[in-house]
């Protein structure tokens, strides 16, 4: 009994410091990535970043770049959100034990675990070169087409926050409004998405998160721009695009521009993130 005692006393104090260690090495190697970013990223970082456009070069700024991110992203988000709620709430409250419900929820878990590349060369065969054909041949790139690449990215995300919130809410607040004679849609809009309202809106603040820093789909659709651009029909640059240009030029301060662009993706990461932890933690206050 003495020596099976020492032995889980031995394995839980093992466990501990290799939880320990592990969370160590995780925090240092991310402490690293913000310490490089931000010593690196400083150097370019001003006025004349976020007033200029690249096609000024060396010389130039990011505001055309900035400006389109913003587009884009928001673009993605007004067609991701309205779909992947209602879609997360369509599987939570009505095919919950279903087996289409299942299926369903099997492929929206591929589509978010599939390279967003691959996301990217789909729209760009669906839409861009489809727009192409009408343009007398010349590629059609967009931001439209920028966006719903991005929105078939961030689509599945809300899609599963949206049903895992819904699916945490108690049965009790389903049954007290049932009994009551609350019809179903009435139950669904004005009760459920209410109360998992906070985590709803953190699911697409960490969607929006991701499309901050992706690179790949807006090569293959948006492409870029040197060029402040507004139009959704527009070629139009981005953040993550225009740094991946930046990187690949011999230039330093090129480079230095790019590092000053990934310092402020990484601190609107970094703003979105506390704000999903605020609503969530004010949406847990709320039910206690």
């Amino acid at each position: 009994m003495i020596g099976l005692y020492h032995r889980r006393a031995f394995v839980n104090v093992l466990a501990i410091l290799l939880a320990t260690a592990s969370t160590l090495i995780g925090l240092g190697f991310l402490a690293s990535i913000l310490w490089i970013t931000l010593a690196r990223g400083l150097v370019a970082f001003g006025m004349p970043l976020i007033t200029r456009i690249t096609a000024d070069g060396a010389q130039g700024g990011l505001a055309n770049a900035i400006v389109g991110s913003l587009i884009i992203d928001c673009m993605a988000i007004l067609i991701a959100a309205p779909l992947g709620v209602m879609a997360g709430t369509w599987l939570a409250e009505y095919a919950s034990r279903s087996r289409l419900g299942a299926l369903i929820r099997f492929m929206n878990d591929i589509l978010l675990s599939a390279p967003s590349i691959v996301l990217g060369l789909f729209i760009y065969m669906v839409v861009v070169l489809p727009m192409s054909a009408w343009s007398n041949g010349a590629v059609s790139f967009s931001a439209l087409a920028g966006a719903l690449a991005l929105a078939l990215i961030a689509l599945p995300v809300i899609v599963r926050t949206t049903d895992e919130m819904l699916r945490l809410l108690p049965s009790t607040l389903r049954e007290a409004a049932l009994s009551l004679g609350v019809p179903q849609w009435k139950l669904t809009t004005q009760v459920l998405l209410r109360a998992a309202g906070s985590g709803i809106l953190t699911g697409v603040l960490l969607a929006l998160a991701r499309l901050a820093g992706e690179t790949a789909p807006l090569l293959f659709t948006a492409f870029g721009n040197n060029f402040m651009a507004h139009g959704p029909l527009d070629k139009m640059a981005s953040l993550p695009a225009t740094i991946y240009q930046y990187t690949n030029d011999p230039d330093p301060a090129m480079h230095a521009i790019a590092w000053a662009g990934a310092l402020m993706i990484t601190l609107f990461v970094l703003a979105l993130g506390m704000l999903a932890r605020w609503f969530l933690s004010r949406g847990h206050l709320r039910h206690e």
